[in-house]
């Protein structure tokens, strides 16, 4: 019996073209109506992560930044893993004399060095401000939540990820949009938010269902009971889910709930 289910938001539940549909929030209304805890698992900060979860209607737990800050509603942190300071700053180093854009999330804060169209296209309609300082050095690192390299460039940034996960294996580094690649604390993974919660609420992960559509998500449709792949979903995410459902211009998300919790 399904008793906790953790959604996505981009590319699960949520798209820039249509946002949120009135199936889906109907569906994600009922769950928590009936019961059935219903989390957020998205890589973004706390502040948009919330925004989502009024837009549908809900109070509920929030996973931010792939896990490396899980929260309640109303602002309690209830577990947070920041990312270490000194190969962050190597890293930023190193961009900078690439001329990598980054977003540097610090205390759910987010900052860039330069104001230009790269963050200007990240934000869209996500609520939440960001912050330009004339250098990442002036900056407390002590709670830094992760770093994000964007590059429209698809192929650089699968490079990127794959040239990060050599040198530092000690952090989380993963491809969470296609133009995105996310650098956090290692442990900072969805997966090891839902073992969190399912431990603090007395679940097993096995009554837990997740469902994502990106690289970010594979860690958590491991860990769940049920792990759903959109079948928007990239080709990895797919290839480790027990289910592939349909994609999100039809609902997918709405039909492994129904398939999967309500047995229809």
């Amino acid at each position: 019996m399904i008793k906790m289910v953790v959604t996505d938001i981009d590319g699960t539940i949520y798209s820039p073209e249509t946002g949120t549909t009135k199936n889906v929030k109907d569906c994600i209304q009922n769950l928590v109506k009936n019961g059935i805890i219903v989390v957020i698992a998205t890589g973004r900060t706390y502040a948009s992560t919330k925004t989502v979860a009024d837009s549908i209607g809900i109070k509920c737990p929030l996973i931010c930044y792939q896990g490396g800050l899980v929260m309640t509603y109303d602002g309690e942190i209830l577990d947070v893993k920041y990312l270490n300071p000194v190969p962050a700053r190597e890293i930023i180093k190193d961009f900078k004399k690439r001329n990598i854009h980054l977003n540097v999330y610090v205390e759910d804060r987010l900052y860039v060095e330069d104001d230009n169209q790269y963050i200007k296209d990240y934000i869209g309609d996500k609520g939440i401000d960001y912050f330009k300082v004339d250098s990442f050095d002036e900056l407390d690192f002590s709670k830094l939540n992760k770093l994000l390299a964007i590059n429209y460039d698809t192929v650089f940034i699968d490079n990127l990820i794959e040239e990060l996960s050599g040198k530092y294996p000690e952090l989380y580094v993963v491809k969470s949009a296609k133009y995105f690649c996310e650098i956090a604390n290692k442990q900072a993974t969805k997966g090891n938010a839902i073992k969190f919660l399912a431990d603090k609420f007395g679940f097993k992960t096995d009554e837990v269902l997740a469902i994502g559509d990106q690289n970010n998500d594979i860690e958590m449709v491991l860990t769940a009971g049920v792990g759903v792949a959109m079948g928007n979903g990239t080709e990895q995410i797919k290839q480790k889910a027990d289910y592939i459902t349909d994609t999100i211009e039809n609902d997918g998300f709405v039909k492994a709930i129904n398939k999967f919790v309500w047995g229809k």
